[in-house]
């Protein structure tokens, strides 16, 4: 069974900085994609970043210059730095592991205000 367990997720006032962590545990090879989503306060969950098994990645317009994603192949773990937070990027960030279908984590809540 694959499990998704997230960190890094906290309060942080504009212009900072946060670090998210998701590990992926079991059986698991042959990742296709990881990725965050984020759902702000009332409104559908959006995707963040992605990167693929090749290293390639793809940002939301809004995100791009400010968060940047990375992965730990050997540790299945990918990670999501985020600099100069805005309060809009409040909200619940969710990880994803693509692997015999879309694997989710339990998401970690960012509060970004002053």
């Amino acid at each position: 069974q694959v499990q998704l367990v997230e960190s890094g997720g906290g309060l942080v006032q504009p212009g900072g900085s946060l670090r998210l962590s998701c590990a992926a545990s079991g059986s698991i090879f042959s990742i296709a994609a990881m990725g965050w989503y984020h759902q702000a306060p009332g409104k559908q969950r959006e995707l963040v970043a992605v990167i693929l098994s090749g290293g390639s990645t793809n940002y939301a317009d809004s995100v791009k210059g400010r968060f940047t994603i990375s992965r730990d192949g050997a540790k299945n773990t990918v990670y999501l730095q985020m600099n100069s937070l805005k309060p809009e990027d409040t909200g619940v960030y969710y990880c994803f592991v693509d692997f015999r279908g879309r694997r989710w984590g339990q998401g970690t809540q960012v509060t970004v205000s002053s």
